[in-house]
């Protein structure tokens, strides 16, 4: 499943009027990149953007039917799929594994969703939805991998570039891969792609060595949003076309990266949207003289009392 410009073009055209389109905050004196403020979508996560794609996509081919839709998530998937068929008047079901942050869980209640809560990660709770999906005729709605979802999210590298056309380098966190196969299919021969991971999660860098996507242990500050057991296809495919700069960085540099978010910006990130900005602030990600960077900051379903 290879996700490309056109796909992106026409979730554009899709969602056009029902998802923000996010301000690209240029650089100050003091700042050396441009900032991609997706942390002010609908529901506080770049999700939304594929949510509505998938979801106006199945009703336009007649999919949905008194089940709704269902969908895993660690959270934001949750959040973003609940949000969007409250809107849509369409019923949810969302998957969530036992460790799902409340401050997410509460909110995809609030949204009207049926929370059910399964095992202890993603994969479990994925498993459990796919089963769901079968059994009830429920339209299944990736927290990723998914052409609709991951075109949806691709919308964001459109922007950054029609906003500012000489950017060189486009970085962003990777989890499962949705947001970084449809970055990369917007921007693939136009800007280079900066894929950055978590040590404790880093699917997209083992896909990469092994050849072929593979399981990888997952845990760490940021595994509730980045914490796919497997790369999915799109992302795998879009590194096969245009290989990415793969980046790993740590939890304390996470850590360290929200703050600097908070005390320089007044960002809320969570920690998973502090992941691609952890890449620059750390020096794993060098850019060279001249080079014009944005960096995206993806979801702000944080609790503040954790913030420094």
């Amino acid at each position: 499943m290879k996700v490309t410009r056109q796909d992106v073009h026409a979730a554009a055209n899709r969602i056009a009027g029902r998802v923000r389109r996010t301000p690209l905050l240029p650089p100050s004196d003091a700042d050396a990149v441009w900032i991609k403020c997706e942390f002010l979508q609908h529901c506080g996560v770049f999700k939304t953007r594929g949510a509505f794609n998938r979801q106006l996509a199945a009703l336009e081919a007649g999919e949905v039917g008194r089940s709704g839709i269902v969908v895993a998530s660690g959270g934001n998937a949750g959040l973003a799929q609940a949000y969007v068929a409250r809107e849509l008047g369409i019923t949810a079901t969302v998957f969530v594994p036992e460790g799902a942050p409340e401050v997410k869980v509460s909110r995809i209640r609030g949204y009207g969703a049926d929370v059910r809560h399964v095992g202890l990660e993603y994969a479990d709770a994925y498993r459990a939805a796919t089963e769901f999906a079968d059994q009830s005729g429920a339209v299944f709605a990736h927290a990723y991998d998914q052409l609709e979802v991951a075109a949806g999210a691709g919308t964001i590298g459109e922007e950054i570039l029609e906003d500012e056309p000489s950017i060189d380098t486009i970085v962003l966190a990777v989890g499962g891969g949705g947001l970084y196969a449809g970055v990369a299919a917007a921007a693939f021969g136009r800007a280079r792609v900066v894929a950055v991971e978590p040590e404790r999660c880093a699917t997209l860098h083992q896909a990469m060595a092994a050849g072929r996507p593979v399981n990888v242990e997952v845990s760490g500050v940021a595994a509730d949003s980045l914490g796919a057991r497997r790369v999915g296809e799109a992302a795998f495919a879009a590194q096969a076309a245009e290989p990415p700069v793969s980046v790993l960085v740590t939890d304390d540099d996470i850590i360290s990266a929200r703050s600097a978010l908070w005390n320089d910006y007044r960002i809320a990130a969570e920690y998973g949207a502090a992941a691609a900005y952890a890449a620059l602030l750390s020096g794993h990600y060098v850019p060279e003289d001249g080079e014009r960077v944005a960096v995206v900051i993806c979801g702000a379903n944080t609790d503040p009392a954790t913030l420094p």
